[in-house]
């Protein structure tokens, strides 16, 4: 079981199981078009979607996982995202600091509100969407390059 994809084992188990995709689908509220693409390993189901199919199939989770490094690859790949996600003092937090700082050092050196209200805005903005600010110019940058 340890080389087969998924989907041969979604497929594997409805055999057991005498089921068609018809009947499977219905069971789980699903399209018959969802089932196929599961167990054609062209689209994995959701995590709700795979507790519904631990529980037909009398099987855990763990097991179904197990049988499809690709899977276990992606699940390794979100776990990272998601902590790359949680991390409050990422890069734009420090520039955004930093900007926040310089405006108010300006502020009091120079005495323009105009500067200093400006560049306070700028790097609260920075702090709160840096990594949405990433994602627009990497957006940009490939869009670009496939011109």
């Amino acid at each position: 079981m340890s080389c087969l994809k998924l989907g041969d084992e979604l497929q594997r188990l409805r055999e057991v199981k005498k089921m068609s995709r018809e009947e499977l689908a219905q069971l789980m509220n699903v399209s018959r078009q969802a089932v196929y693409k599961w167990e054609n390993n062209k689209g994995y189901p959701d995590i709700q979607n795979l507790l519904k199919l631990s529980e037909i199939y009398e099987t855990t989770i763990d097991n179904l996982i197990k049988s499809d490094s690709t899977l276990q690859g992606n699940i390794n790949i979100n776990e990272d995202k998601k902590k790359d996600e949680d991390e409050i003092l990422h890069p734009g937090f420090y520039i955004g600091i930093g900007i926040v700082f310089l405006g108010i050092f300006l502020g009091l050196i120079l005495g323009n509100l105009i500067i200093s209200t400006a560049l306070n805005i700028v790097g609260t903005l920075i702090i709160c969407f840096y990594k949405d600010i990433l994602k627009l110019f990497r957006d940009i940058k490939k869009d670009f390059n496939e011109q």
